[in-house]
């Protein structure tokens, strides 16, 4: 672990504020140039036992806003928010209560002998702290309603009351639709996140996922660790959700099925189908669920580089990451989920890019900005895209960070999301002018367009897309993506620290890139648009 000494801290802290300040004089050779020392000044901190995992409502996260304006003001960046570099994300708190609650699954006359956290995870949806449930389970496959797809697991059958059992991710690719639900990538329908809202749509009680290792892309522990022992979040105002919200094993679901008398691979099998109807279980869920509530003020922090030309400077490119990450968790041990990547990196690197913005500004403003509760289900990006503080009309295109390049420099940028709009073009240009290329585009398996915090600029018609680090390293290929592959146990663990060993070139050449793209389109002479017929090409709210 990197510890952080008083003294360290000091040192951090001394060497970032000095560096907002260059000691030589701004030229057009050195203009806009990320430099590493301010960027890995910062990640250090960022990702230091001292912010405490910057876990959302956690003292933490106090202090990480502090830092981030602190270090906004230092560096000449103007108030995104009048005079003010926040923006209040009001949140609601749920912490599920499992030793207080009486929650059962029952099936066969039995219940069935499972325990939180091992077998289940449950939650309220709603933001109300107590639950009484006597509910009968409803199989509904991937419980997708997609018009544009033809398909309806529903078949308009009445589900108020009840609580759904659904598979995540979408429906397989076939011989005969071999690009169905985007072949082998993962559409919005295929996300958790989707699949709790048409629950609620649906008027159903509650929601139970089937967790697999392939089919959510993470093992069960990231579950755990989102979902045991933890506080989670929603937005206060707004749409809430469902009843209960939950995961269960695949175990668990196995078992589910079996005592109710049903094979749930055959189940499963008849869910590929456009024909599947939900299937009733002779099972349910009963007792009472608990769960401790408070209402939470986090902050999105956003600040602005004025842009040069007098009409342009009233539209904005705007560059975001995500500062939070999980914070203290449990009582033993190492419990702090320092998230040194994610997403430490991508807030290290706003600041280290907007140190150079200010010296080297372009004809459109450009805006910085941090957002809260990403790891809540981008619940800051969603409060500034209701509540934007600069008018989504005049958005140019959201270019977001998050988990960077740890490993060293590559040859190639990911850029995928770009080839929906007009910026698929300047980013390969932007590549070409670096000496590098756009990655060659590999199936979303995972859903990566739908879980970062421009989704929700792109659902409001903003071109947006996250940058991504490419594959082919430029020093030891080999070892490089082992090293880069290592990550994948370091995910939402508390191994997720900040190593000096580090070779930030990578990191470094990645900001540049999302810098100097930036750039591109602040100086461009128009705004950017979607390509007809993507499923987001309308026009951008007017808020």
């Amino acid at each position: 672990m990197q510890k952080m000494t008083p003294s360290y801290v000091a040192s951090a802290l001394a060497i970032s504020l000095a560096l907002a300040f260059p000691a030589h004089a701004d030229s057009a050779k050195n203009a806009a140039v990320v430099k590493e020392a301010p960027l890995r000044a910062h990640l250090a901190f960022l990702a230091s036992d001292v912010l405490e995992g910057r876990g959302t409502g956690q003292r933490g996260a106090d202090l990480t806003v502090a830092y981030l304006e602190t270090q906004a003001l230092a560096l000449g960046l103007k108030p995104g928010n009048g005079d003010s570099y926040r923006q209040s994300v009001q949140i609601a708190g749920v912490k599920a209560q499992p030793a207080e609650s009486t929650l059962k699954l029952e099936a066969g006359g039995q219940a069935l002998p499972i325990s939180f956290g091992k077998d289940w995870v449950f939650a309220p949806g709603d933001a109300t702290a107590s639950h009484s449930f006597n509910a009968d389970l409803v199989f509904v496959g991937y419980g997708i309603t997609a018009p544009d797809e033809q398909w309806n697991d529903y078949k308009d059958m009445d589900l108020k009351g009840k609580i759904l059992v659904m598979m995540v991710n979408d429906p397989q690719p076939t011989a005969a639709q071999p690009n169905r639900f985007n072949g082998k990538g993962l559409t919005y329908y295929g996300r958790w996140t989707y699949k709790f809202e048409e629950a609620k749509r649906q008027g159903a009680a509650g929601v139970l996922l089937i967790h697999t290792t392939p089919t959510a892309s993470y093992g069960w522990s990231v579950i755990q660790n989102s979902w045991s022992g933890v506080e989670r979040f929603q937005l206060a105002s707004g749409t809430l959700g469902t009843q209960l919200q939950g995961w269960m094993t695949d175990d668990t679901a196995r078992a589910l099925f079996k005592a109710a008398g049903q094979d749930i691979d055959a189940l499963r099998a008849a869910a590929e189908g456009k024909d599947f109807k939900p299937v009733p279980l002779a099972a349910k869920l009963s007792g009472e669920m608990k769960a401790a509530v408070r209402k939470v003020e986090q902050f999105n922090v956003a600040a602005v580089v004025p842009g040069t030309d007098s009409k342009l400077k009233d539209e904005v490119v705007i560059y975001s990451a995500h500062w939070d990450h999980l914070g203290k968790q449990g009582d033993t041990g190492d419990t702090i989920f320092n998230g040194a990547v994610d997403n430490a990196s991508g807030s290290a690197a706003l600041l280290a890019m907007a140190q150079e913005a200010v010296r080297a500004p372009a004809k459109r403003s450009q805006m910085f900005l941090w957002v809260a509760a990403e790891e809540q289900g981008l619940l800051g990006s969603a409060a500034y895209a209701s509540a934007p503080l600069w008018p989504l009309a005049k958005t140019a295109a959201n270019l977001n960070l998050d988990s960077l390049n740890f490993v060293g420099a590559t040859r190639d940028i990911g850029t995928q999301g770009s080839e929906r709009t007009e910026l698929g073009k300047l980013a390969e240009t932007a590549a070409k002018a670096m000496g590098m290329h756009i990655a060659e585009a590999e199936p979303d398996l995972a859903g990566g367009y739908f879980r970062s915090d421009h989704f929700n600029f792109a659902k409001n018609g903003v071109p947006a897309f996250s940058i991504e680090s490419g594959r082919e390293y430029v020093k030891d290929p080999a070892g490089s993506k082992a090293k880069a592959a290592a990550y994948d146990k370091r995910y939402h663990q508390v191994s997720d620290e900040y190593d000096a060993s580090w070779d930030l070139s990578g990191m470094v050449q990645t900001a540049q890139y999302t810098l100097n793209l930036g750039r591109l389109i602040a100086n461009g002479a128009k705004l950017p648009e979607w390509k007809a017929g993507d499923a987001f090409a309308k026009p951008r709210n007017a808020k």
